[in-house]
C-alpha cells in the first residue's frame, strides 16, 4: 500500500476539486491518505511569486476556469464572495481538531464547502464561529501550539520541494494540481514510464535564468 501526503490549503478552488475527485480518480488502487494543511501564502512567498488570484487577467481565468471544471466534474461549488481572503483562521481550526495536526477526511470536506459552498464570505466571524462549533476541534485554534504546527508543516512541505496546493507526495515525489490526479494514479499502479523518465525530466538543465 502507497501513502500519499495531501497538501492542502482551503483557499484553493483546485485543491478542493482535488479533494473530491481523488477517490474517484484512484479507484481500485491500494492507498491510504494523510490531510495536511499547509498555508499557500507562505509557498509563494519562499518562491518569490504571486497567487493566480492576484494578477488581474489570470484571476479571471482561475475564476472561469474552476466554475467549468467543477460543471464539467459534477463537484458543487460556487465562488464565495470575495477572494483571495486569509485562510489562517480555517486552516488552524483544521489543524486544531487532532492532537497530530492531521485533519480526517470530514473535517477538510467540511471546511472546504464552507468555502466553496453557498457562495458567502469564508471568513465571516458569525460563519466561523458556527463550523468551529460544528468540528469541536481538541485545541484551541488559536493557541501558540496549533499556530507553531501549521508553520512547522508549511516549513515542513517547503522543504520537500512543495511550491503550490494541491500537491500528493508519494515516496519522495511530488505530483501537483488538479490535472496530476491521472499521472498519481499510474505512479500508483506501478507505471514503468517513472522507473527512469522522471529522474530524467528533472536532470534538463536551465538555459535561461531572469
Amino acid at each position: 500500500m502507497k501513502h500519499i501526503t495531501f497538501y492542502l490549503d482551503f483557499i484553493s478552488p483546485y485543491a478542493y476539486l482535488a479533494f473530491e475527485k481523488l477517490p474517484e480518480a484512484l479507484l481500485g488502487q491500494s492507498y491510504s491518505v494523510t490531510y495536511k494543511p499547509i498555508l499557500f501564502a507562505a509557498l509563494l512567498k519562499h518562491h518569490g511569486q504571486l497567487g493566480p488570484a492576484e494578477i488581474a487577467p489570470k484571476r479571471d481565468w482561475t475564476y472561469r476556469q474552476v466554475l467549468w471544471l467543477a460543471r464539467q466534474q459534477g463537484v458543487d461549488l460556487q465562488l464565495p464572495a470575495s477572494h483571495p481572503f486569509n485562510p489562517l483562521a480555517l486552516l488552524r481550526l483544521a489543524v486544531a481538531c487532532t492532537p497530530q495536526g492531521l485533519p480526517n477526511r470530514f473535517v477538510c470536506e467540511t471546511l472546504f464547502k464552507h468555502v466553496w459552498h453557498g457562495g458567502f464570505e469564508a471568513i465571516d466571524a458569525q460563519r466561523l464561529q458556527a463550523v468551529t462549533q460544528q468540528l469541536a476541534p481538541q485545541r484551541a485554534p488559536e493557541s501558540e501550539a496549533v499556530k507553531a504546527q501549521l508553520k512547522a508543516h508549511t516549513e515542513a512541505a517547503i522543504a520537500h520541494g512543495v511550491f503550490g496546493v494541491p500537491s500528493f507526495e508519494v515516496d519522495g515525489k511530488l505530483f501537483w494540481g488538479l490535472d496530476a490526479l491521472p499521472m498519481l494514479r499510474d505512479y500508483l499502479a506501478g507505471d514503468a514510464w517513472f522507473t527512469n523518465a522522471w529522474e530524467a525530466a528533472g536532470a534538463v538543465a536551465p538555459g535561461l535564468r531572469r
